[in-house]
């Protein structure tokens, strides 16, 4: 966990600056995190990085674009060197990959004080605001971390848990769930789409306005979250009929369908825990993918695995992504297969 000094420091930051810029990774946490600092400041404009958690020199012009004067960087897993020696103002990362060397930057990570510390970007970003806690929830929960402000929130939203306890029954059987998919379809589609929804997030005051639709803006969120989930869901249905009896549950879809990788690897992996599961995005002549599992350390099999493959991954111990091309997807399988030992 961070400090009391470094969560104060971070409110601080928001407090001496006066048109910050957001980048944030595109998932429920990076988009909550963006929530929770912006309310805060009620200033600045919001960046989700889309293309993968990587933040480099492309991105520098936006701080000219913007006329901003600090960039607040959130759940972005890699922060390269050439963004930050092109920027002209200050740059505050928050974040808990890694953690990572940089320079010439304030870096919060609460691996710093402790290797093993997985705590979602949402939380630190809430314990320095200290408000819009419906949002924090849904953060922590959509990151599978149950935050110790969990009481406090069910006394205060009592039927959004549902009297359920377990991270997995809030993410699939509760209107927390609801909430998680209804933030991680807004960040889904054309990036003007996008926008509008970051927009009207900003504005919304309650998760009744979403899941009542009681107000214009909570109609228009929750009609979204209607429309894309129909696509999901027949994804979802499809990958559940790949399901075998291997300890491997490997499922692919076509670019033309919006990206759940990640979505549908935490549902699947819910429905099958113990299994390792793949979920992989044909889009041009790659695959992306996310890799879940439960008690299996992910990061190093997948090092291995795509060793003198033309690819990339990482991430947390039992949540990863990874990219490849197509051509060496069925090789890549295969290694991990062998380096699981299955």
């Amino acid at each position: 966990m961070l400090t009391q000094k470094q969560l104060q420091q971070i409110k601080d930051e928001l407090d001496n600056c006066q048109n910050p810029l957001f980048f944030f990774d595109d998932d429920p946490d990076g988009l909550c995190a963006f929530l929770l600092l912006y309310r805060y400041k009620k200033e600045g404009h919001g960046f989700v990085v889309k293309t993968h958690p990587k933040l480099d020199a492309q991105y520098a012009p936006k701080i000219d674009s913007y006329d901003t004067d600090k960039v607040f960087v959130l759940d972005v897993a890699n922060l390269e060197q050439d963004f930050i020696d092109a920027s002209k103002v200050p740059i505050i990362w928050i974040d808990h990959h890694g953690p990572y060397e940089r320079n010439s930057v304030r870096y919060f990570n609460p691996r710093l004080n402790k290797k093993d510390a997985n705590i979602p970007t949402t939380y630190l970003c809430y314990k320095a605001v200290d408000q819009n806690m419906w949002i924090a929830m849904t953060g922590c929960i959509a990151d599978y971390y149950m935050p110790d402000f969990f009481n406090e929130f069910e006394e205060k939203y009592p039927d959004l848990s549902n009297g359920k306890k377990t991270i997995g029954d809030l993410y699939f059987n509760s209107k927390i769930g609801i909430l998680i998919k209804t933030f991680s379809f807004c960040l889904k589609g054309k990036t003007s789409e996008v926008m509008k929804c970051m927009k009207v997030l900003t504005r919304i005051q309650s998760p009744y306005e979403i899941l009542n639709q009681e107000t214009a803006q909570g109609k228009f969120i929750y009609k979204r979250y209607e429309k894309i989930n129909k696509l999901y869901e027949s994804l979802l249905n499809d990958a559940i009929k790949n399901v075998s009896k291997e300890k491997i549950l490997v499922y692919t879809y076509s670019d033309d369908k919006m990206s759940f990788t990640g979505d549908l690897a935490n549902e699947l992996l819910n429905k099958y825990p113990d299994k390792i599961i793949i979920v992989g995005r044909k889009k041009e002549d790659e695959v992306r993918m996310s890799i879940r599992s439960r008690g299996i350390i992910i990061p190093q099999i997948l090092e291995k695995s795509l060793s003198g493959l033309e690819g990339y991954g990482g991430g947390h111990e039992y949540a990863c992504g990874a990219n490849v091309k197509q051509d060496d997807f069925n090789e890549f399988i295969y290694r991990m297969k062998a380096n699981l030992n299955l």
